[in-house]
């Protein structure tokens, strides 16, 4: 059974950094992608940054250069580092496992096979 625990969520001023966390277990990694998501107030949920079985990486071009995900193999713990963050960045953050995509890789963010409850970020100016 997949099982996704986000971490790491809090308040901080405009310009400051936060890094979520994610414990997984019982994951499929080949083949699939792990992620983040975030669902803004009153918006869709978005696909923010993924990451492939080999480690390769895509970003939603919002963030590109201030969020880096990453991820350790042998504690099955996935981070996302968000620097330079900013009041639009403020949102639920979820982890998510999503099957690598045909055309577009992880930065299709399709058919989530398994979610986390969130974590809260909340940046204010």
């Amino acid at each position: 059974q997949m099982n996704l625990v986000e971490s790491g969520g809090g308040s901080v001023q405009a310009g400051g950094s936060l890094r979520l966390s994610c414990a997984a277990s019982g994951i499929q990694y080949i083949g699939y992608c792990m992620g983040w998501f975030r669902q803004p107030p009153g918006k869709e949920r978005e696909g923010v940054a993924g990451i492939d079985s080999e480690g390769r990486t895509t970003y939603t071009d919002s963030v590109k250069g201030r969020f880096t995900i990453s991820k350790d193999n042998a504690k099955n713990i996935l981070y996302l580092q968000m620097d330079s963050l900013k009041p639009e960045d403020t949102s639920m953050y979820y982890c998510a496992t999503y099957p690598y995509g045909a055309f577009g890789g992880c930065g299709e963010y399709k058919y989530v096979e398994s979610w986390g409850q969130g974590t809260l970020v909340t940046v204010f100016s």
